[in-house]
């Protein structure tokens, strides 16, 4: 179906957010900083980004706002998934150019689906 990349610096979500992925058909990369995920950048282009905003380097915010003017990863779809859940924090998101805004704890369903849709538009 496709590759994802997870970032999130929680072990047990990247754990959980990776065997969802797996479930559905999905390779996934992982990285547990912002650092770590443009160095995965570099070795393969995923389908999809799930991306954390609170990383131990630098916001998740920042990191989409950077992909999303990239030329070579504008295109990739950047789902954030964040305990941050006002309408601000998801409205903050969409303006930085991320494609979803999904709140934590995640809804394996609503990820699922999410991923799906992105990836098939």
């Amino acid at each position: 179906m496709g590759i994802a990349l997870v970032v999130d610096d929680s072990k047990t979500i990247l754990e959980m957010l990776t065997r969802c992925l797996a479930h559905d058909g999905l390779t996934v990369m992982q990285a547990s900083s912002g650092a770590d995920a443009l160095t995965q950048l570099n070795i393969q282009t995923p389908d999809v980004i799930i991306l954390d905003v609170v990383l131990p380097d630098r916001s998740g915010f920042e990191i989409c706002r950077e992909l999303k003017a990239e030329e070579s990863t504008s295109r990739i779809p950047i789902i954030i998934c964040s305990t941050k859940d006002t309408d601000m924090d998801k409205f903050w998101g969409k303006k930085q150019g991320a494609d979803a805004y999904l709140t934590k704890p995640i809804d394996q369903d609503t990820l699922s689906k999410t991923v799906k849709q992105l990836i098939d538009r």
